[in-house]
C-alpha cells in the first residue's frame, strides 16, 4: 500500500509521522519490571542504558559527561563549544541565562566567535577519562580534520561527527570535503555520525564504516529549522526508516551492525519507548538532560544553531528544572508527565509489552495513535 498522498496536481508526497503519532500496543505476555535489561553495546563498550548526552553547552560539561557516565549512559561533549574556546566558561554559561530574548542570538554569536583552543579540548577530554567512565567527544563535519589529530591524541573512546545533516557524498566548489570513508578506516575509534533521516543517506552513511548513525533532523526542543528551511523530518518515520536500512546493510555487509540512535524530539520518557520500538537502539537525550539541576543551561536549552554566525536556525528556549540527573534518568519520579524516572519508565513499558531487552523490543506492536500532545 503506497504512503504517496496528492499535494497538488504537480507533486505528491509520501505520508510520514512523529512520535505523537503512534503508540506501542501490549501483547499476550508482561514481565517484571526488575528482570528487563536496558544495557546495549556499541563497539567494545557494554553501556547500562541506551542513553547518549546530546553535544549541547546547555547540556553537557566535564562534570555533567561524568556525571552521566556514573549513571550508567555516554555523555558527549561538544568540542566547538565553550568549554574548549574559554578556560572558564561557567560566567558565561550564567550570562546566556539572563540575557533577553531579544539580544540573547547576538550575544551568542560574539560568545561563540571566540576561537577554539587545540590546548582546552585536551584538557577537557583528559578530565572526563580522569573520571573513569567512557569518553566521547564531538565535532562538526567541518572542523573534524582540522582537530581530529588533538581530540584523538587526549583519548576519546568514541567520536561523534554531528551536524544538522551529514552526507557521505557532500559536494563544494570551494573547499575540500571531508571523506567519511576514508577518514573512519584511518581511525582506531569507533565512529558516530549524523544526522541523517531518510533510507538512503543512512545505508551510505553506514557505508562508511560508522558504527552509529544518528537519526534527526530539525526536530530539536531548540531547532528553529523547520520554519527557517522548511526541512523538518517526522522522526517516527525517519528512526523506523533508518532501521530499514540497517536491516539492508547487515545483510550486504554480511553481518556488520551498525546502531541506531534517534536524535531530536526524544524529550519524555515516552518518546524514549517509541523511537527503540522504531527500531532505535538508543536515543541522544537534550531538552531532556538540560532540565536536571547540573546542567549548564541552568534551566535553558540550545544548540550550536541557535548562534550560526550567518543564519541561526535556532533558538533558547526556557525547559526549565525538574531535578537531579540521576532523578531524571533512574528517579524516584515526582511528576507524571514523563520527565522523570524515564528509564524506569522504559522497564516498565517494556515489561508491559513482555519484552525482555531492547533489541527484542524492536520488533513490539505499533499503532497509528495520533493525539495533540500536553
Amino acid at each position: 500500500m503506497s504512503n504517496e498522498i496528492e499535494i497538488g496536481k504537480g507533486k505528491q508526497g509520501r505520508r510520514a509521522y512523529t512520535f505523537d503519532d503512534i503508540a506501542v500496543v501490549p501483547s499476550r505476555r508482561t514481565r517484571t519490571p526488575g528482570d528487563v535489561s536496558v544495557s546495549w553495546q556499541i563497539d567494545a563498550y557494554q553501556v547500562e542504558m541506551p542513553v547518549v548526552a546530546a553535544p549541547m553547552d546547555s547540556v553537557m560539561s566535564p562534570a555533567t559527561a561524568i556525571e552521566l557516565g556514573r549513571l550508567g549512559g555516554i555523555g558527549v561533549l561538544d568540542l566547538e563549544g565553550l568549554w574548549t574556546r574559554y578556560e572558564d566558561p561557567e560566567p558565561l554559561l550564567a550570562e546566556i541565562a539572563t540575557i533577553p530574548s531579544g539580544d540573547v542570538i547576538r550575544r551568542m554569536q560574539e560568545l561563540y566567535a571566540a576561537p577554539i583552543v587545540p590546548e582546552l579540548i585536551t584538557e577537557r577530554i583528559r578530565e572526563i577519562r580522569a573520571a573513569g567512565v567512557t569518553v566521547a567527544g564531538a565535532l562538526t563535519p567541518q572542523r573534524t580534520q582540522e582537530y581530529s589529530d588533538t581530540v584523538l591524541a587526549a583519548g576519546v573512546d568514541l567520536f561523534v561527527i554531528r551536524g544538522t545533516t551529514v552526507s557521505a557524498e557532500h559536494v563544494s566548489n570551494t573547499a575540500e570535503p571531508l571523506n567519511l570513508k576514508r577518514f573512519i578506516y584511518e581511525l582506531d575509534v569507533p565512529v558516530i555520525v549524523g544526522g541523517a533521516a531518510t533510507y538512503t543517506a543512512a545505508l551510505h552513511l553506514m557505508r562508511t564504516g560508522a558504527a552509529g548513525v544518528l537519526v534527526g533532523f530539525g526536530g530539536g526542543a531548540a531547532h528553529t529549522t523547520r520554519t527557517s528551511l522548511g526541512i523538518h523530518a517526522p522522526m517516527a518515520t525517519a528512526v523506523a526508516d533508518v532501521a530499514a536500512a540497517r536491516r539492508d546493510y547487515l545483510d550486504e555487509s554480511g553481518g556488520r551492525y551498525v546502531h541506531v540512535i534517534a536524535d531530536g524530539s526524544v524529550s519524555r520518557s515516552g518518546d524514549i519507548v517509541k523511537a527503540i520500538a522504531c527500531g532505535a537502539d538508543a536515543v541522544m537525550l537534550g531538552a531532556a538532560l538540560a532540565r536536571s539541576t547540573e546542567a549548564p543551561g541552568r534551566g535553558w536549552h540550545w544548540g550550536p544553531e541557535a548562534h550560526h554566525p550567518d543564519l541561526p536556525r535556532g533558538d533558547r528556549v526556557r525547559v526549565g528544572t525538574v531535578g537531579s540527573m540521576e532523578e531524571i534518568l533512574h528517579g524516584p519520579g515526582g511528576r507524571p508527565d514523563g520527565t522523570l524516572n524515564m528509564i524506569g519508565a522504559l522497564r516498565r513499558a517494556m515489561a508491559t509489552t513482555g519484552f525482555s531487552d531492547v533489541k527484542e523490543f524492536q520488533r513490539v506492536e505499533v499503532v497509528l495513535s495520533p493525539y495533540a500532545p500536553r
